[in-house]
């Protein structure tokens, strides 16, 4: 035995078990087929060593060289027959378990591109990697390697055990006590082993998770000279993982030898007791030479049945932790409103372009009231008495009321957790309102499609996530059918066209590990590139310049100003000489609105925002 399943059975393994059979009963003529072949390849076994009998006892024995001839044969016939459906059940197994494999693998991306942002705030993206890789991985390993061969084992032993009945019954007393002390030994060494290895698995996350620390910390651990204090961390960490190692692979490595002699010590016994029995007349020399080689062979079985039905369960672990995700209730949306492209007909209303063709002109549909009225879509956003809260019972904004007009620029300012960032949050429906209303275009948002209401909105994160390809790739990902005229126009508005052109390919550059190659400002100009190509009409810009330099930030304004017109942009900044411009500046604290008006409004004032500009209270 190669290894122990170091994972943790399923909680619910007959829930688990019957989800997993559901996608396997996608392929069940498939299934049936190996499960025959299985059938045939053990039985063929069996049935070539029982026929050592008959050999032996009706052809050896009196001298029947053509009859032997034959018998042996029809021996072969029956070996080949097993290998040949060995060969085809496991070809058949390796096709359905990558097959399964990619449909577990393709329903879990599906599932979680719908999940709500509040699971991803719950789980760490190293666990839901892990659902894609390790327990992935585990399953596909499971299908390819146990599943038949636990099938296979089951019938070997239960045909082994019943034809050793039937060929000496008293002898098989005798074996039984052999395979009860084989069975309590595997579990004893299969319950230790699983024990360290639970520690070493413990211990390996510890060290892993020591090197990734400090392999990102390199400058830090440099400038500080703790280069040797790190070395003696990792050593502890190090020897943690090699004990619990040593103690797993100990017991581990103890299981095939006790099975093997124990499985000798009753061969011997047998051996000699049959032999007396032969000797007595009370069993054939034929019976004894099956039986010996049945008892000979039964070890394997039993070590395999064991070996492979602790990595079955690992695997259901595995998927039980994946059909978790799985059960996860989706983002749900109930709105009926939708996005469509407009065209002014001759009385100058509204009315849908043929076959969607572009205008530049956009409006809401309910799809539910065919006979309502489209909605020019202005960007018009107001939010009415609205609270909520991440976590129910603790409010993180408290009846907010603001307004923004198409066209305005409205800023927000205040300290880290007074709201700011949740106040965009709330605009496209990352999350739900607890109370009070959100309208847009005097639509309540919760009315309109999440996907539609997307849509028209444009934003540009303080954390720019930039995805692997090309340069113009990356601005593409704002709207997928833009042509290369609108790429290179919408790098000009954030002013990104001439960096770009300086980079050894220009737009075709790639841009790997999330943009290393290129810097924090030039990544952070690519973003605003790609809510620039989208020509939404309302534009959220969190920290969208934190990252980039005073000439720069200048630079981008200009660009920001030409895009603005006509649209709706909600600012959040922490340096206040971005937002003077803004018609509108909105002061928070503790999720509540203290101040609002233009920058000189909020200066005469002298109140918070005054204070702020004024250096007089740091803004984080």
């Amino acid at each position: 035995m190669a290894r122990i399943a170091n994972y943790n059975r399923p909680r619910d393994t007959r829930g688990t078990l019957k989800q997993m059979l559901s996608y396997l009963g996608r392929h069940k003529w498939y299934m049936l087929v190996i499960a025959l072949l299985v059938a045939v390849s053990a039985l063929s076994s069996i049935s070539g060593t029982y026929m050592l009998k008959p050999v032996i006892n009706r052809f050896i024995l009196p001298g029947d060289i053509p009859g032997l001839v034959n018998m042996l044969l029809v021996m072969g016939g029956l070996y080949l027959c097993g290998a040949l459906s060995c060969y085809a059940y496991n070809q058949m197994m390796v096709h359905i378990s990558q097959k399964v494999v990619n449909e577990i693998r393709s329903d879990l991306f599906r599932h979680t591109q719908r999940l709500p942002l509040t699971y991803f705030d719950a789980h760490t993206h190293g666990e839901l990697m892990s659902r894609f890789t390790n327990d992935v991985d585990t399953i596909s390993d499971a299908l390819n390697n146990s599943f038949a061969l636990l099938i296979q084992s089951f019938i070997q032993v239960v045909g082994t055990l019943v034809l050793l009945f039937v060929l000496n019954w008293r002898l098989s007393l005798l074996v039984v006590v052999g395979y009860a002390v084989m069975f309590w030994y595997i579990r004893f060494s299969t319950n230790r082993s699983r024990f360290f290895y639970a520690r070493q698995q413990q211990a390996l996350g510890d060290l892993e998770g020591y090197v990734e620390e400090m392999a990102a910390g390199q400058k830090v651990v440099k400038v500080f000279n703790h280069e040797q204090t790190n070395l003696e961390g990792f050593q502890a960490l190090n020897a943690r993982l090699q004990s619990a190692g040593t103690s797993a692979q100990g017991y581990s490595a103890t299981m095939i030898p006790a099975v093997v002699s124990i499985s000798y010590i009753n061969y011997a016994v047998i051996a000699v007791l049959g032999g007396l029995m032969v000797m007595n007349g009370q069993s054939s020399l034929g019976s004894l030479a099956s039986y010996l080689v049945f008892v000979r062979q039964s070890a394997l079985p039993i070590n395999q049945f064991t070996q492979q039905g602790n990595f079955l369960l690992a695997a259901l672990a595995g998927a039980e932790r994946i059909f978790n995700v799985l059960d996860e209730q989706p983002e749900t949306d109930e709105g009926t409103v939708e996005i469509v492209r407009v065209e002014k007909s001759a009385d100058g209303t509204l009315v849908p372009s043929a076959g969607g063709r572009r205008t530049g002109l956009w409006a809401w549909r309910d799809s539910a009231d065919p006979a309502a009225p489209l909605v020019p879509l202005r960007g018009d956003v107001r939010f009415r008495d609205v609270s909520f809260g991440y976590i129910p019972g603790q409010t993180t904004l408290h009846d907010v009321t603001l307004y923004a007009k198409p066209g305005q620029k409205i800023a927000f300012v205040g300290s880290t957790g007074a709201g700011k960032t949740t106040i965009t949050n709330l605009i496209n429906r990352f999350y739900d309102i607890t109370s009070g209303t959100i309208t847009y275009d005097g639509i309540d948002v919760r009315k309109i499609r999440k996907s539609d209401l997307r849509r028209s909105l444009g934003v540009v994160l303080q954390d720019t996530h930039l995805f692997t390809g090309t340069v113009a790739d990356n601005i593409r990902f704002g709207k997928l059918d833009a042509t290369d005229e609108e790429i290179i126009a919408a790098a000009k508005i954030a002013n990104a066209h001439s960096f770009i052109e300086r980079l050894p390919q220009g737009y075709n550059t790639m841009v790997s590990c999330d943009g290393a190659n290129l810097s924090q400002g030039q990544r952070q100009l690519l973003a605003i590139a790609r809510a620039a190509v989208a020509d939404p009409p309302v534009l959220i810009l969190d920290e969208a310049t934190s990252s980039i330099d005073t000439r720069t930030e200048a630079l981008i304004e200009k660009g920001m100003d030409r895009l603005m017109e006509g649209r709706t942009v909600f600012v959040i900044a922490h340096r206040l000489s971005t937002v003077r411009n803004s018609n509108a500046i909105i002061v928070l604290e503790h999720g509540g609105i203290v101040e609002r008006g233009s920058h000189d409004e909020l200066l005469a004032q002298k109140g918070e925002y005054y204070q702020l500009y004024n250096g007089m209270f740091e803004l984080a």
